[in-house]
């Protein structure tokens, strides 16, 4: 998925995260996050986006602490570059995942060499479940634009959070040990 833009917002009469991503291709999905799943996902990403970071070739960290504050580093420096003021654009747009955001119950990471992550997204709840999944493939870049919204919306919903230090637990590459988290 070639993504074009990214929202999330906390809609407070569901009390979860819509997030909705848009690609080149006109086509829009839409997913709700619920406060459990985000709290239990949000250490997760921030533990990819500094083992994505640390692979750079130009700059490898090979200590945690290294790791850390270059993720940092690169952070601020796409922050203080990306548009976070553009409207979400979503006259026109397909919709595959249908009108109604489908409600993530399911992850699983996917961390790569080629330096991006993949998340495929799935609603497994149960006997009401849709089946439906969605995979997004987020480099670095695009992973810390995704996390700078989540933390937003996060303040806005002022849902009790804990403080989530960067930490660099690894995400393991294997297929078969790949983190899962459910509802």
């Amino acid at each position: 998925m070639n993504i074009h833009q990214m929202s999330v917002q906390y809609d407070e009469r569901q009390d979860r995260l819509a997030v909705r991503v848009s690609n080149q291709d006109s086509q829009e999905f839409r997913l709700w996050l619920t406060r459990a799943m985000t709290l239990r996902l949000l250490p997760h990403l921030q533990a990819a986006v500094v083992q994505l970071e640390a692979r750079d070739p130009q700059v490898m960290a090979t200590d945690t602490t290294a790791q850390q504050m270059l993720a940092e580093l690169k952070r601020e420096n796409f922050l203080s570059q990306a548009d976070f003021s553009t409207p979400f654009a979503s006259g026109n747009k397909t919709l595959p995942l249908g009108e109604t955001p489908m409600l993530v119950t399911d992850v699983q990471l996917n961390l790569h060499n080629t330096g991006r992550l993949d998340l495929l997204l799935q609603d497994k709840s149960g006997d009401n479940a849709s089946g439906a999944s969605c995979e997004l493939s987020l480099q670095a870049a695009l992973l810390h634009g995704l996390l700078h919204l989540v933390e937003l919306a996060l303040k806005k919903a002022q849902w009790q959070q804990p403080d989530f230090p960067q930490r660099a637990e690894p995400v393991e590459s294997s297929t078969s040990d790949r983190p899962s988290f459910r509802h």
